[in-house]
């Protein structure tokens, strides 16, 4: 029988996890090589059976052309890069990673809070080019986390707080009060948290209901002392409204690993402001987090080609069809 092709578009798949690769090779014939242009991912979608795909933008207009492909890899846990709606349509699953990189960013959002609240990053490029500057940092010690979003990073994010003395507020319609309570936190509405929050952290995926949920409106909600910290995607959070809270002192600062538009424009204002810590979406990036990315993916796609269901379908009415 003829082995399935597979194409790696991803960037980061197996470079840290060789067994992920070689699992890949055992059963199938795999070209590992990026796809940056419309066409390039059209030839891809033409040719092969697989593709595990990365960051890269796969929407209807490139899904029309699938001629072979029957099964997406996406190498990560969000899936808005997917037009899970195309895929369906023409019969391919669309798989993806959840959690797997759960609590290396639930690590890095607590990270970024401390450091948001100190200013290291600003007191390091300071002594590092001779001065001896010391900012008036805050504790974390008895402030107030405002989660927005109780999946599995927020739950991750509430339990790693506990250490910290801590009092965590929830907002999440989605999850039940009990289950909040079961992490120490306190559910409450979106209004609330903003008003009541010394931090508030965002950890929603990206809809048509999310996008933008921290607006204007809603920024002038919060406390003058407040930080705001983004690890989810940069669409959540409205850019333009949030330069003018930082800029005019609507917040006290913020800290984004995710843009509205990634890599992120060196004119985005924000870049300029001293209210603020800004990383290029390296959150989930860990050996860890890679590791269970890859090894997720190939065993899915392992399982596909052998004729059983993957583990992790991001479409699961593709088999009602």
């Amino acid at each position: 029988m003829e082995r399935p092709r597979i194409r790696v578009i991803s960037r980061s798949f197996g470079q840290y996890c060789s067994e992920a690769l070689e699992i890949l090779k055992s059963f199938a014939e795999v070209d590992v090589k990026g796809a940056k242009s419309f066409d390039e991912m059209v030839e891809a979608v033409k040719v092969y059976d697989g593709i595990v795909l990365g960051n890269e933008k796969l929407d209807r207009e490139v899904l029309k052309n699938v001629i072979k492909l029957k099964i997406i890899a996406r190498h990560g846990v969000g899936v808005d890069n997917i037009d899970l709606n195309a895929a369906t349509e023409k019969g391919i699953v669309v798989t993806y990673t959840p959690q797997a990189n759960a609590d290396s960013v639930a690590e890095y959002t607590i990270a970024l809070i401390l450091n948001v609240m100190r200013m290291i990053p600003k007191l390091h490029d300071n002594t590092v080019n001779g001065g001896w500057n010391r900012i008036l940092g805050y504790e974390l010690m008895g402030k107030t986390v405002g989660i927005i979003g109780f999946g599995g990073i927020g739950k991750r994010v509430a339990r790693k707080l506990s250490g910290f003395d801590v009092k965590i507020l929830v907002y999440d319609p989605y999850v039940g009060e009990e289950e909040i309570r079961k992490f120490g936190a306190n559910p409450t509405t979106l209004d609330e948290l903003l008003k009541s929050s010394d931090i508030i952290t965002l950890h929603v995926i990206l809809t048509e209901e999310t996008k933008h949920l921290i607006n204007s409106e809603r920024l002038k909600l919060m406390k003058k002392t407040a930080y705001l910290i983004n690890t989810s995607r940069g669409a959540v959070v409205d850019e333009k409204a949030l330069y003018i809270a930082l800029k005019e002192g609507w917040i006290a600062g913020a800290a984004l690993d995710v843009f509205e538009q990634e890599p992120v424009d060196p004119k985005n204002p924000l870049l300029i402001l001293d209210n603020i810590i800004v990383t290029p979406h390296n959150a989930n990036f860990t050996l860890e987090a890679l590791r269970r990315t890859d090894l997720m993916n190939a065993e899915d796609l392992r399982r596909f080609f052998n004729g059983e269901r993957p583990l992790y379908v991001a479409n699961p009415q593709v088999y009602k069809q």
